[in-house]
């Protein structure tokens, strides 16, 4: 009899955490290295929702809690959606879990069966595909490209749905790319969708506030009411809040769905942390007023980060919209062999030299389903990212 199940043969650990934890593993060691791997902002969580956490502690509130999120966090959720999205749900439509993954997760697990398919759009983030092959499902890639700017066109969306299709997962902004969806295209692909009736949207907008220069976010069944009872809007405080070691995401969406979804969380973790609930509230109730000077601040070392990049031989990379990420592309160094007599084939290969003859953490494109590119996360301080991308430079620069 087998120790593992089988299930476990559909997967594989995550890249992005793999590199985070090589890079440590690489410092802890005594090498020079830097890690734009993670993708977690630098700043400290904001001091207001640090107190209500402390005193939630003190008050002792720290008891299980219902399993799917307090009464005051789902008000709270509902408040955000209706001030920010103009969508109306109400607290029985609301999920909170242990961070965005475990509600995207149990969204899948309480839908997929067998032979169901799941539209992704590539590039993606690493985990979407592995939690589609874990629930039962199929995952079914529509790949974009650096010609529309990584993002889906309705023509391909069209082509990727079949009698088979249960959900479509939109990213956006987009980890990896940064890469976020217009009002005026977004309707484009909720046109498509308005076609097949039996496909569902789980919408991730877990950057919905870390957006740039004039972009507007906006969300599927924002745009498209008649979507609305076919959508889960997926969001969290991790990124915008800089809470991500709080672990707190949240969906809405129809009460049926909701349910079930509660039904895999009460046989799984039960609540969230009933501390970082009550931080949640504050986050999303409190002031809103550090996230201007902190999107000033991604502005700033995005704008840094590409410009440097694309002074480095044989890179090419896109100005992103939102988030706070880069996927450049290394379609020009493919072919070539590094100073320490690398051959570069595939991003793989490019970024694993890059780490070792640098001390440069990046993701392989690979890992995000396009290639060759890598991903960058400029979430780090001034000083880091310009000697990072200087050693990039060096490196490129170094190719023969």
């Amino acid at each position: 009899m087998e120790l593992l199940s089988a299930t476990l043969d559909r997967v594989k650990p995550s890249p992005t955490i793999a590199v985070s934890n090589k890079a440590a593993e690489l410092k802890a060691a005594g090498q020079d290295i830097i890690g734009l791997g993670a993708g977690e902002p630098d700043f400290d969580t904001p001091q207001n929702i640090k107190d209500a956490a402390i005193a939630a502690i003190n008050e002792g509130k720290t008891k299980y809690t219902a399993v799917d999120g307090i009464p005051e966090l789902k008000q709270a959720i509902c408040a955000k959606f209706k001030r920010d999205n103009d969508l109306d749900y109400k607290p029985s439509q609301v999920s909170v879990g242990t961070g965005g993954k475990q509600i995207l997760y149990n969204a899948l697990m309480a839908t997929l069966n067998e032979g169901d398919e799941v539209v992704i759009p590539a590039p993606y983030w690493v985990s979407y595909p592995d939690m589609v092959l874990l629930a039962g499902g199929t995952p079914v890639i529509a790949e974009a490209s650096l010609q529309t700017g990584f993002k889906l066109t309705a023509d391909q969306l069209e082509s990727a749905i079949t009698d088979k299709t249960k959900w479509l997962i939109f990213n956006s902004p987009s980890n990896p790319t940064g890469a976020g969806y217009t009002w005026e295209e977004l309707k484009q692909l909720t046109d498509v969708l308005l076609r097949h009736p039996h496909v569902m949207v789980m919408t991730d907008d877990m950057y919905e506030h870390l957006v740039y220069d004039d972009f507007k976010f906006c969300t599927p069944a924002q745009v498209e009411p008649q979507l609305y009872d076919r959508t889960l809007t997926v969001n969290g405080v991790s990124k915008a809040y800089a809470m991500t070691g709080w672990r707190i995401g949240y969906a809405a969406g129809p009460e049926k769905l909701i349910g079930a979804m509660r039904k895999v969380q009460s046989q799984s973790t039960s609540n969230p942390c009933s501390v970082s609930q009550w931080a949640a509230v504050e986050a999303l109730n409190g002031t809103q007023d550090f996230i201007a000077p902190n999107n000033e601040m991604f502005a700033r070392r995005r704008d840094l980060v590409v410009k440097m990049l694309n002074e480095a031989e044989g890179i090419r990379c896109p100005v992103p919209d939102g988030a706070f990420y880069v996927y450049p592309s290394i379609a020009g160094c493919i072919g070539k062999t590094s100073a320490a007599g690398v051959k570069i084939t595939d991003d793989e290969v490019f970024a694993t030299a890059l780490l070792e003859e640098t001390g440069v953490a990046v993701v392989f494109g690979a890992a995000f389903g396009l290639s060759p590119n890598f991903r960058v996360s400029y979430a780090t301080s001034d000083a880091a990212l310009t000697e990072a991308c200087t050693r990039i430079q060096t490196f490129c620069a170094g190719l023969t």
